[in-house]
């Protein structure tokens, strides 16, 4: 696990925050089985005749190998689409490369085991991908190309030759044990111009972050009163700051404690209540270094770190909401996840100086 674990993950980054290909297939989330919960047994009752199980359509197959099946929504339904002549394909996407593409993804393993819903991922809302001239065939590049604003689309994959394609890697083993097919299952919201993808964004990132801030809101009192039961069960005696974060410092030390914008090195160890290690500077015998305040980790390490002198050693219980909040992080770190780190202060440095402007 890498430091980056403490940093902030922002729901919508930069100006535009759009996705290369490759990001798409950086998923981080374990299969999630779709089996419907099993129900209460009920009286036994005849079993009725069974019906020859319906043959799946087939997919279009382009020559590359990409296999696709795109729908039209008309008059309430989604309309399968007959084949598309590749030519023509190729000559309507050309006048749509440079622009953004705003869509909902799914990835599916061949036993149909969910392994990345931007959905979730995005708390409702699309991402964006540009769209690029297809240098590659056969990977993602080429299946995005074959769509339009409005479309839906399922395409299936070799996940070995798709992941090699699209990231330069082999598939991943939690996806080949599964089997080595993967399906993407794709809605298109949009297709806009950079300047509509812009403005699109900035409604979006304050759109989800209104959205962030009333999930936090909802969960305070829940994770308040999770941390006071961990307390409580581990004999623990902590103090509360106004926002929420809990603290205990377990080698207090005399000194200064750092300021805005100084650089901190701390070494720490990550876990949630249930013990779970998410991440260890330990570990790797290296401390994390960044400068404090600026929002270059989550808020819970910004305001906790901030209360310790150098040398000093102190366990952090981090709500939600001064953490990675309702979206979580990775695989390891699950939404509303309250966060336990154990650290240390090892060192206090000047704030990088700002460099002197160009004349």
């Amino acid at each position: 696990m890498s430091t980056t674990m403490t940093r902030r993950t922002r729901p919508a980054g930069a100006l535009l925050a759009c996705l290369g290909l490759s990001a798409l297939l950086a998923f981080q989330t374990k299969p999630t089985q779709t089996k419907p919960a099993p129900k209460k047994p009920t009286a036994a009752k005849p079993a009725p005749a069974k019906a020859a199980p319906a043959t799946p359509p087939a997919y279009n197959r382009l020559k590359s190998g990409t296999e696709y099946r795109i729908y039209k929504r008309v008059n309430g339904r989604y309309v399968r689409q007959p084949a598309l002549v590749p030519a023509a394909a190729a000559a309507a996407y050309a006048k749509r490369v440079g622009q953004i593409m705003a869509l909902h993804v799914e990835y599916r393993t061949a036993k149909d085991s969910v392994l990345f819903q931007s959905r979730r991922q995005q708390m409702g809302f699309p991402v964006r991908v540009p769209l690029q001239t297809v240098t590659v065939k056969g990977g993602l590049e080429e299946a995005i190309s074959l769509l339009q604003a409005g479309d839906s689309a399922v395409f299936r994959f070799n996940a070995d030759s798709l992941s090699l394609k699209t990231t330069g890697q082999p598939a991943p083993a939690v996806v080949k044990r599964h089997g080595n097919t993967m399906r993407l299952l794709v809605k298109v919201a949009a297709i806009q111009s950079q300047a509509e993808a812009m403005a699109a964004q900035q409604k979006l990132m304050e759109a989800m972050q209104a959205k962030a801030n009333l999930a936090d809101e909802k969960q305070k009192p829940i994770d308040d009163k999770l941390i006071q039961e961990y307390l409580q069960k581990n004999s623990l005696q902590a103090q509360k700051t106004a926002s929420g974060l809990y603290y205990i410092i377990t080698q207090p030390v005399s000194g200064a404690r750092p300021a805005k914008g100084e650089i901190v090195a701390v070494h720490y160890r990550g876990t949630l209540l249930d013990g779970k290690e998410f991440d260890s500077s330990l570990k790797r015998g290296q401390p994390i270094e960044f400068p404090l305040g600026v929002g270059s980790v989550i808020p819970g390490w910004d305001e906790g770190i901030a209360l310790l002198s150098k040398g000093s050693k102190a366990v952090l219980l981090i709500p939600s909401s001064l953490g990675y909040g309702a979206r979580g992080a990775g695989a390891d770190i699950p939404p509303h996840a309250i966060l336990r780190f154990d650290v240390e202060l090892v060192d206090i440095k000047a704030a990088t100086p700002a460099p002197a402007p160009v004349r």
